[in-house]
């Protein structure tokens, strides 16, 4: 089994520390992670060069080609933040940005379709919720189905250690509950994928052969085309 791991800082604060519990229960798994900024220093400034020309041509192509080859390879993706102003952190985000090209409406990979995510996001206070809300939303136009989310509240410190007794155990077990029942899975075998992710597909696909008829395709309808989602193939068949 193989799990990529993307984090959203690279500080070793208490979401390192649930994020570190949570692999605890995958003993077997080969783990591959990156931390943010360090292994994508460099914000999307909007060039559509991904989207017009090919992702390629993107000039932080050499570390988004290695971190999206590390996602696809893999049975889980892990992505970790915590809460900066009740949202994911600007690194995080930035490598959000990145994977635009691969949101459903224009060149999704079939592979995500397949796969498993979990976002694990704490704060002190509000903020977790839109958080994982922030990341879950790209983790589900990219196609993935089944993603398991872990949200902590703190309240009191941002410390793990000065942290009550009582409060680290709170959180220990509620991170290893959602860990035992993605662990439990049988990852030879594809996710199901859910209802609502097949009528966005759907709509994109008729937005996709309407450009198909006006005779202007592009980069985005030809990858479609070649796919064979214009016609029957649909990338959750095998």
């Amino acid at each position: 089994m193989k799990i990529a791991v993307i984090n959203g800082t690279e500080k070793h604060g208490v979401t390192y520390r649930l994020k570190e519990i949570f692999l605890q229960n995958f003993q077997s798994a080969d783990i591959v992670e990156f931390f943010l900024p360090k292994d994508c220093p460099s914000f999307c400034i909007g060039c559509t060069s991904c989207f017009m020309k090919g992702e390629q041509n993107c000039k932080d192509f050499i570390y988004i080609n290695e971190i999206e080859k590390t996602l696809i390879e893999s049975d889980l993706i892990v992505m970790t933040s915590p809460a900066y102003v009740m949202h994911a952190t600007g690194a995080m985000k930035a490598l959000l940005d990145h994977f635009g090209y691969r949101w459903m409406p224009h060149r999704p990979a079939p592979e995500m379709f397949d796969k498993r995510a979990v976002v694990i996001t704490q704060c002190l206070g509000a903020g977790a919720k839109s958080t994982s809300k922030d990341i879950k939303h790209s983790l589900s136009w990219w196609g993935i189905s089944k993603i398991g989310i872990f949200n902590g509240a703190l309240m009191s410190d941002i410390i793990w250690d000065k942290l009550s007794e009582k409060k680290r155990k709170k959180l220990t077990e509620k991170i290893n509950k959602l860990a035992i029942r993605f662990a439990e899975i049988n990852y030879d075998r594809p996710a199901r994928t859910k209802l609502f992710t097949k009528i966005k597909f759907i709509f994109c696909r008729l937005i996709q052969k309407k450009v198909r008829k006006s005779g202007v395709a592009g980069l985005d309808n030809e990858y479609w085309y070649k796919n064979g989602w214009l016609d029957k193939s649909r990338p959750w068949k095998h």
